[in-house]
């Protein structure tokens, strides 16, 4: 009989109207690997976010080894010994990896008063050097290293006090593979010693295979709560949705002919020290991905496309011989972009749905005499926003009261509004849950069919196969193959051009 750590009773929370937890109970036991799942908006993370103190509960309690705790921050929860590894990013700007790691915990080096850096950076690279981050260096300030690193930063922070529970929200979709055998190794870990991770993932292939229980939420209620080896992807989608998940998933076409006509050729480009002679052509109505693991530079291609590059050299032409060299330029000749740092790079977080959906579309909104209606602004925003199926109060609400993938769909909102001809997607469905993966796969479908180009970087290799027409391979931040739409593609001979 396993024993139980976490008892989560009654749980409630509002955000104005929308009830985003709605009367949850359930135990989760010492031990063990416990996924939280369910569609984007259905409570997984406004639980846990009350859990570990970034919310203040409504009403409910959790009682940890049978004792009810009320943490007020995420410093207290500590304390209580839970922590979080959050979805975005969880790291400060303006302080060092090691200050980040012993946020809100510095006690431990002070004394008379005074703080001893010194100490806290060997500690720091002590736990780098434990987890296998030691390229990581404790004194350097965090805004130095990429997404990924301050997510291995995090899982420190997290986990190197040992505490009963630790909260891991969709961190995975923000890892390379290496990135993500590194966590597991973790997760193992925290189970082996007895203690609880709760595991929240869109990916149900890698829920069944790292979790030890899955609990379902849907629209914020409690819906179960099931044995990982008693299931099988279908039945959890069935869980999730309430219904069978039917129709396409990826393309179904093969052998169609790219069209030779270009509507951007990217030639010589180069980042100092991130890509280095890039060249490539991007034709009307094709799909062409970019794969590689994280730091294979694929990522700053999408941003070199955009004119968002500093230092960049090399060209990025139109059809029409248009030079993008800035943002401004891009968004003026109809090239759409979507960052895989959704919170810094896509959104505004304190404006709201439809000022975010309407903005790059401003300049179309207005009339004749540069004047924009604020009926017009909301048809628009409010149009896009149910295309997407955003979960909302109404597109007054703030972008920063969303889900993740929430956000996600205010982005890809915007663009579609936008109506551009060309869309550089970065990770566009990462934190997406099942059905809005299909629906964002078959709305690029759509665009391609209707001649729109579309630029889709990605670390989820099935969704490259699945859904374009080349794959490009980068590595070391350089090309290094190209692979063509086939049935018999698959996973392992991405991997060999990435390796």
């Amino acid at each position: 009989m396993s024993e139980v750590r976490l008892q989560v009773r009654n749980l409630c929370k509002s955000f104005g109207i929308t009830k985003a937890v709605q009367n949850v109970s359930f135990d989760i036991n010492k031990g063990e690997v416990h996924a939280l799942i369910g569609e984007n908006g259905s409570g997984k993370s406004t639980l846990t976010n009350m859990l570990t103190g970034i919310y203040t509960i409504d009403s409910g309690t959790f009682i940890l080894d049978g004792k009810e705790i009320h943490p007020k921050n995420q410093v207290e929860a500590n304390k209580e010994g839970v922590s979080i590894i959050v979805q975005e990013l969880g790291t400060l700007d303006g302080l060092t990896v090691a200050e980040n790691i012993f946020l809100g915990h510095e006690d431990m080096f002070v004394k008379y008063g005074i703080k001893n850096t010194n100490a806290m950076n060997r500690r720091a690279a002590e736990l780098l050097k434990k987890y296998g981050f030691d390229k990581i260096k404790a004194s350097d300030p965090v805004e130095n290293y990429n997404f990924e690193d301050r997510k291995l930063v995090e899982i420190i922070k997290a986990t190197y006090f040992g505490p009963k529970i630790v909260v891991i929200d969709e961190t995975t979709t923000a890892l390379s593979q290496e990135g993500r055998e590194e966590l597991y190794k973790h997760m193992n870990r925290i189970r082996e010693e007895g203690n609880t991770v709760i595991f929240i993932s869109h990916d149900l292939s890698e829920i069944l295979d790292k979790s030890d229980t899955i609990t379902i939420l849907r629209d914020g209620v409690y819906i179960d709560t099931v044995k990982s080896s008693d299931m099988d992807e279908d039945s959890l989608k069935k869980l999730m949705v309430g219904r069978e998940v039917t129709g396409a998933y990826y393309r179904a076409d093969y052998g169609e002919k790219i069209s030779d006509e270009v509507v951007l050729s990217v030639k010589g480009v180069n980042v100092p020290g991130l890509i280095r002679d890039i060249t490539f052509d991007l034709h009307k109505g094709e799909i062409l991905g970019f794969g590689g693991l994280s730091e294979s530079g694929m990522h700053e291609v999408g941003k070199a496309v955009f004119g968002a590059s500093y230092d960049r050299s090399g060209s990025v032409t139109l059809a029409d011989g248009t030079q993008i060299n800035d943002i401004p330029t891009a968004i003026k000749h109809s090239i759409a972009y979507t960052s895989k740092d959704r919170d810094n790079e896509s959104v505004v977080m304190n404006q709201s749905i439809g000022d975010n959906i309407c903005l790059p579309s401003l300049d179309e909104l207005a009339n004749k005499a540069h004047l924009l209606s604020d009926r017009k602004l909301k048809e628009f925003a409010n149009k896009h926003a149910k295309e997407m199926s955003v979960k909302m109060v109404n597109t007054d609400q703030f972008v920063s009261d969303l889900s993740g993938g929430n956000k996600q769909k205010v982005v890809l909102a915007r663009w579609i509004g936008k109506d551009s001809d060309i869309v550089v997607l970065d990770s566009p469905t990462r934190g997406i849950d099942i059905k809005v993966k299909q629906d964002i796969y078959q709305l690029m479908d759509q665009m391609r069919k209707n001649g729109k180009a579309i630029i889709m970087i990605s670390e989820e290799l099935m969704e490259l196969i699945g859904m374009c027409d080349r794959i490009l391979i980068m590595k070391d931040g350089a090309l290094n193959g190209e692979l063509m739409r086939s049935k018999d593609l698959d996973e392992n001979l991405l991997i060999s051009k990435m390796v």
